[in-house]
């Protein structure tokens, strides 16, 4: 009876031992978060070389498709060691180009500027105007204005004046000089008191007036 009672204590012992080593398991146990990290490292994506091409989002193109890729307007073509896109030479943009489209595989250009732009105002091509009375300008096809200042000739008078929307200044009552303080007519001979009769110098319109003296009575000549 002793005997017994022995091996049964011995098959007791034994028997928890088998029951935990079978009961406990991963699959019952939730991996921490440094766990689950290192399985997302390892995850092996499908491998396309030879069997088509990805573009910048993902997306699988068969061998010979055509597609866009994401970072260019240029198609390319899926072949075995990848995709190969168009290079082609694209025209240069005009320099007065002002609406550039990149929606093709090249920009392009959908406006020109067809306009002088001058002193804050526009001008159509080959238009003249005048920003002030002594300049004329005119918009060439270049988009480039040109003007031309007038050169004024010297008035043939001493009391010139400007006339509005005139560029230079007019001898409104013709050309004279001074006799003095007198301002004569040129071309004539002028009794300027009751001594003196002066005249201009021919041409000469900036120097005093040519005086001669007759008899008078208590006058002084000038």
């Amino acid at each position: 009876m002793a005997l017994h009672i022995h091996e049964a204590c011995i098959l007791l012992l034994v028997i928890p031992g088998l029951v935990t080593s079978a009961a406990i398991s991963h699959e019952d146990y939730p991996a921490d978060e440094g766990d689950q990290a290192s399985s997302n490292d390892n995850l092996i994506f499908d491998d396309y070389r030879g069997k088509g091409c990805v573009d910048d989002s993902g997306f699988v193109y068969k061998l010979g498709e055509r597609f866009f890729p994401g970072h260019s307007n240029c198609p390319c073509v899926c072949a075995l060691d990848g995709p190969v896109c168009d290079q082609p030479e694209c025209p240069k943009i005009h320099p007065k180009c002002t609406k550039v489209e990149h929606n093709g595989c090249c920009p392009e250009c959908k406006e020109v500027k067809n306009f002088c732009e001058y002193h804050g105002k526009n001008y159509k091509i080959l238009e003249e105007f005048k920003p002030s009375p002594c300049e004329w300008c005119r918009c060439e096809p270049s988009n480039e204005v040109h003007c031309v200042v007038a050169d004024c000739a010297v008035p043939e008078c001493v009391n010139p004046i400007y006339e509005p929307e005139q560029c230079c200044p007019v001898c409104k009552n013709g050309p004279n000089c001074f006799a003095g303080t007198t301002i004569i007519p040129a071309g004539i001979e002028v009794k300027v008191d009751d001594c003196n009769i002066c005249h201009c110098h021919n041409g000469d319109w900036w120097k005093p007036a040519q005086c001669s003296k007759r008899e008078c009575q208590g006058k002084q000549p000038l």
